[in-house]
């Protein structure tokens, strides 16, 4: 295998001058993330004009050159479930790349599950079968052995081509704007992501919870993820979720009680005791205006019984429209349209449910319409087919 091994600013600055003319450049990245606060960047492999390189990020001091490439105007930046793909280049330029396109969502429009490896797009796209060998690799360690970089290449070699074939599919159905404006969606939620003072609600096990003990959850999270970023260590290591989740339900900031709760006797969560028992005490005291809404959920019997009868119809509703039902929406995302359209409440004032916007309304909302409307019917045509579902036209 023929490639360009970048192993100084020199070399990387050569290399970006030879594909700045290239409209697509293909990359992915090797990192690790199980001992740090943020991934830590090993690898970068890269497909353009024909070329193939290695970026080694650990003696290549000044990657800019690269990442400036990509948010260059007039350019397609080609990915495989990109999210870390994405975060390393609008961290480096603060600007998204230039014509995103992720083939793993290209794949769930064309109803390719979702979300597919790159393994298996690979092969149903181009019927290639690749190599698993090392799945395994600390790519931190060096020197790399030649069939480790090869092995990395592989995530790029066939980029273009899979992208192709995908393309031309999306477009044979008149899907290119659904890929467009999913590809927006997904980068603008990243980015919102990043900025979202709310992070600690992605904790599990918050519904039901009292505006007080959300407080506490809250000022654990925010505490942990300061105390994980200084030490530049994954925040599990400082308090795990489940122990922020105890903590908050048992409101007390007594070590005694804080140190009795099983998990906190490792000493890795004692040294922090003082600690933690400081922010529970600080954040008991906060008057009730200083604490987070509980989001809204309607528990409407009704809604739990519609919800699930047609969250088990979404996925044969996705399947004849050929779209991945992973990637159309959630069982929550049907309680949320069935609510929106019975007016039960739940939304602000012009805030749309997402199957009610873009493609899914199109593929899955207007069918949810007309069933809640009874202008269609469900009903089981051969239990024995692979859709045995059959969605028919009420006569009236």
């Amino acid at each position: 295998m023929q490639y360009d091994n970048i192993i100084s600013d020199r070399d990387l600055r050569d290399f970006c001058e030879i594909i700045a003319g290239a409209k697509i450049i293909a990359f992915d990245t090797e990192f690790v993330s199980e001992d740090s606060y943020q991934p830590e960047l090993c690898l970068i492999q890269v497909a353009a004009e024909g070329r193939l390189a290695i970026i080694d990020p650990l003696v290549v001091q000044d990657l800019n050159p690269f990442w400036d490439l990509l948010v260059a105007p007039g350019k397609e930046t080609l990915v495989h479930a990109g999210r870390e793909e994405f975060r390393f280049a609008h961290k480096a330029t603060g600007q998204r790349p230039s014509g995103w396109f992720d083939v793993q969502l290209a794949a769930g429009l064309i109803g390719i599950e979702y979300p597919a490896s790159y393994g298996n797009l690979a092969y149903k796209l181009l019927g290639k079968s690749l190599s698993k060998d090392e799945t395994r690799t600390d790519w931190r360690k060096r020197p790399l052995s030649q069939r480790q970089l090869e092995y990395a290449l592989l995530d790029v070699m066939d980029l273009e081509a899979i992208r192709n074939v995908l393309y031309a599919e999306l477009d044979r159905l008149g899907r290119l704007t659904w890929l467009a404006e999913e590809l927006a969606a997904w980068q603008e939620n990243i980015e919102t992501q990043e900025a979202s003072t709310e992070k600690w609600r992605r904790v599990g096990g918050l519904a039901g919870m009292s505006r007080r003990t959300l407080g506490l959850v809250r000022d654990l999270w925010t505490w942990r993820d300061a105390e994980a970023e200084h030490r530049n260590c994954p925040p599990r290591r400082i308090l795990r979720d489940d122990l922020i989740i105890e903590l908050a339900k048992r409101q007390t900031a007594d070590p005694k009680r804080i140190s009795s709760l099983r998990g906190m006797e490792y000493s890795g969560v004692q040294r922090h005791l003082p600690k933690i028992a400081s922010v529970i005490e600080r954040s008991l005291e906060l008057n009730d205006h200083d604490l987070p809404h509980s989001e809204r959920k309607n528990s409407r019997p009704q809604l739990n019984l519609l919800g699930q009868f047609l969250s088990t119809a979404l996925g044969s509703i996705c399947r004849k429209a050929n779209v991945a039902a992973s990637l159309a929406g959630t069982a929550q995302d049907v309680r949320d349209l069935i609510a929106y359209r019975l007016g039960l409440g739940g939304f602000e004032d012009g805030e749309l449910p997402a199957l009610a916007t873009g493609w899914r309304a199109q593929v899955v909302g207007q069918v949810i319409d007309h069933l809640l409307a009874g202008d269609v019917s469900i009903r089981i045509a051969d239990p024995l087919a692979d859709e045995p579902l059959a969605f028919e036209k009420v006569e009236k």
